[in-house]
């Protein structure tokens, strides 16, 4: 089969691989209609994030159709069709059967203390290989795919494997009730997804901070007030608007890429992934979460949804505490919401697919990584379409309907540099 294989910092190739194979009774193998690229591959690829290992096949949200079962998958069947989360859980431990799967203590085969394992990452979290393929192999099956109902197409299904809900998961760490003010950092699609959560949740006012004008008039277009900080001080901005109190919630849908300018900014024109690889974290704090703490207003709350390597030390921490702030952070409990989201989907309270826009085969894999990594205009998110032998015209025949699914990247990594 084919899939995206990472061979190197800046160098990943579509491989042919051997198709996946049952490993255990709780696993599945899922024939894999829809991938996306995400924001956290790019991590992998440029080397902000160490620890992949050459083999690896990237990617981490899918939908697809169940092909075999172990013996111990016992609420599913051949042919349902299903949505993978990001994350990996076993289902039975503490921290799963209190909602924490993120923090699942059996799925990382390298301890408890690990930390979240997911497909398609480094040493660290497993690995398990990835989704950006024609199938893979899904450990803890029982909890690892959720059915999905006829009317939920695979457009929107792809935004329930991460996206959408870690933007949920963020808006909700935030505290967020009625009436509260709300800032949202980076409006990438996690942002987006988060602004979209914040409004679920009741907010009153949602301002969202961000330096590309497709992202902007994107988050405009949901109704939130938008500040480009290029343009503008962005602490200096939410201050006047908000009467000089400050926002009552921050949502950091940034992370890593906030520190630096070569993989976090737009890179110059014909800049590849080799040309944006190599970067190494530095001790300057995120300026997303400076600014973040910087608008809150006293007693606030701060949600951290951007993604941070390990190495990740330092934080403005001395101004948070005088101005009793609350923090929030952590990876999303995918497995948790996505049940929720699609009833509310089915009840129309949200249609998630009108925050997307790539759509490409897998044939075009490497090019669609390239302009990702460039922010070209337009491109807030690359969904996919594995393309099979025997395809007419190489379009995909699927045993479901046609629906294409654009997606979103799993972190957001717009970059948050000093306004010019």
């Amino acid at each position: 089969m084919k899939a995206v294989v990472y061979h190197d910092v800046g160098d990943i190739r579509l491989d042919d691989v051997p198709d996946p194979k049952i490993e255990a009774p709780t696993d599945a193998i899922v024939r894999i209609t829809a991938s996306a690229i995400c924001g956290t591959d790019l991590h992998f690829v440029r080397g902000t994030f160490s620890g992949m290992k050459p083999g690896t096949i990237l990617g981490h949200e899918a939908v697809g159709i169940v092909e075999e079962l172990g013996e111990d998958v016992r609420n599913l069947q051949i042919g349902d069709r299903v949505v993978i989360p990001s994350t990996i859980a076993c289902g039975n431990c503490s921290y799963c059967r209190s909602g924490y799967f993120a923090q699942c203590d059996v799925a990382n085969p390298n301890g408890k203390e690990a930390g979240t394992s997911f497909f398609g990452g480094p040493a660290a979290t497993g690995p398990f290989h990835g989704l950006q393929a024609e199938k893979a192999r899904i450990p803890f099956a029982n909890i690892g795919l959720v059915k999905l109902p006829p009317e939920i197409s695979d457009d929107q299904a792809i935004l329930l494997s991460d996206i959408f809900p870690t933007g949920y998961f963020g808006a909700e760490m935030a505290e967020i009730e009625a009436g509260d003010t709300v800032a949202v950092f980076g409006c990438g699609p996690v942002g987006q997804f988060a602004i979209a959560s914040a409004k679920l949740l009741g907010a009153g006012r949602i301002f969202a901070i961000d330096q590309y004008d497709d992202r902007l008039r994107m988050a405009q277009g949901q109704g939130a007030e938008i500040i480009d900080f290029n343009r503008e001080d962005p602490i200096e901005t939410l201050k006047r608007l908000t009467g000089g109190i400050g926002v009552d919630r921050v949502i950091d849908a940034v992370g890593v890429d906030a520190e630096h300018g070569c993989c976090g900014g737009k890179p110059a024109d014909g800049a590849n992934l080799e040309q944006n690889a190599k970067w190494q974290p530095g001790d300057a704090p995120s300026q997303a979460l400076e600014w973040g703490v910087e608008c809150l207003a006293k007693a606030g709350t701060l949600s951290i949804i951007g993604v941070y390597p390990p190495d990740a030390t330092t934080f403005p921490i001395g101004k948070a505490m005088n101005k009793n702030i609350t923090m929030n952070m952590g990876n999303c409990h995918h497995r948790k919401y996505i049940p929720r989201l699609i009833e509310m989907i089915q009840a129309r309270r949200i249609d998630p697919t009108k925050i997307l826009t790539q759509v490409k085969p897998m044939t075009d894999v490497i090019a669609a990584f390239e302009a990702f990594d460039r922010r070209e205009g337009g491109w807030i998110k690359v969904e996919l379409k594995p393309q099979r032998e025997g395809s007419e015209n190489g379009s995909e025949q699927n045993l479901i309907d046609e629906a294409v699914a654009d997606t979103f990247p799993a972190s957001d990594p717009t970059s948050m540099q000093n306004p010019r």
